[in-house]
């Protein structure tokens, strides 16, 4: 066999070994993520909601020594309650118990085929854990879509949430009155054809700004697999209806009424908007502009600091971890 003929079939058999492998990384997962492993123990507890007999999945983390303290995370749009495992962990050897879970449609938590979702309804569900749990005062940390829910959730039980912490909320603007409404069939549309490369290309441009770390690829992966599922149209369909309740129900108007103490950390960087793709260039450029809307919103919220990190996107407690916990240990001591 000549060098060149070795060269080449060494070439092919490593190109096949590349591409074999690239597939091998997006396991398909069911509606539930059976068979992916959570950072800790997955406990479940039974709702019965709109007629529907639904598991709503959370972990619990324990600390060796305890502080007496509870420090609730809430998860945002695109994600669960797993992409917390470093703040838990974290959070637990200063004392604190943790609780994290996956919102009803979301992570390890049922996927109904019909449901009226809403952030109230998200937060009753929430506060039915905690009563489960015996939990009567916590800390409530939202990101993204979380951020909202956690906005809602202190609003209707301040006697509950002793402070408050939304890391790059969305909800800072209305954007219904800029954007024009996207049926749920629309979404359900968009969410069909995702896959491995749109929602890495999407996290890679909104969330990095064009910097991809190994470090972000297992939520792209995670994410990727319930696309290479056969739950994914009943995956798809929940997240349309998700997407229709954040634009709709804004909770905008309403941070005046929140009077615990409120910590907003705001990774500078930050452009995300929902329905952007549906504007003008000109629309475009009012929207999502974190700098901007952490000021305003930190001014209008009573009793709020804010805790800007530069150079950072949409995701600071992946993104800038050191800066994050910082910022979240100094605000709950």
């Amino acid at each position: 066999m000549t060098r060149r003929l070795i060269f080449v079939t060494c070439l092919i058999a490593f190109s096949l070994l590349f591409n074999r492998t690239n597939a091998q990384t997006i396991i398909p997962y069911d509606a539930d993520l059976a068979g992916y492993a959570y950072p800790f123990p997955v406990h479940y507890i039974t709702l019965k909601i709109q007629g529907q007999d639904l598991r709503m999945a959370y972990m619990d983390v324990q600390p060796l020594k305890p502080n007496g303290k509870v420090v609730m995370l809430l998860h945002g749009k695109n994600f669960c309650g797993a992409y917390w495992d470093s703040t838990a962990l974290d959070l637990s050897n200063k004392g604190y118990r943790v609780i994290m879970p996956d919102q009803i449609g979301f992570g390890k938590s049922s996927k109904p085929t019909h449901l009226q979702y809403s952030f109230q309804l998200l937060a009753q569900n929430t506060k039915s854990l905690l009563d489960t749990l015996k939990i009567s005062k916590t800390a409530v940390l939202g990101h993204s879509m979380g951020g909202m829910l956690a906005t809602r959730f202190t609003l209707m039980y301040p006697d509950v949430a002793e402070k408050l912490i939304l890391e790059n909320p969305i909800g800072l603007e209305d954007w219904k009155v800029k954007v024009p409404y996207q049926s749920v069939d629309k979404w359900y549309e968009g969410e069909l054809k995702q896959n491995y490369e749109k929602i890495k290309q999407y996290q890679l441009d909104n969330y990095y700004a064009g910097q991809w770390k190994p470090a972000y690829e297992k939520w792209a992966v995670l994410q990727a697999g319930w696309t290479a599922g056969a739950d994914y149209p009943r995956v798809a369909w929940n997240a349309a209806l998700t997407y229709d309740m954040i634009f709709t129900q804004p909770v905008f108007y309403e941070f005046e009424n929140i009077k615990v103490p409120t910590l907003l950390i705001i990774g500078q960087r930050d452009r995300t908007a929902l329905g952007k793709a549906n504007v003008s260039e000109e629309v475009k450029k009012t929207m999502g502009n974190y700098p901007v809307l952490g000021q305003e919103i930190s001014k209008r919220i009573p009793n709020a600091k804010l805790a800007p990190i530069e150079g950072v996107g949409h995701l600071p407690h992946i993104e800038a971890y050191p800066q994050f916990i910082q910022s979240l240990l100094e605000f709950l001591q």
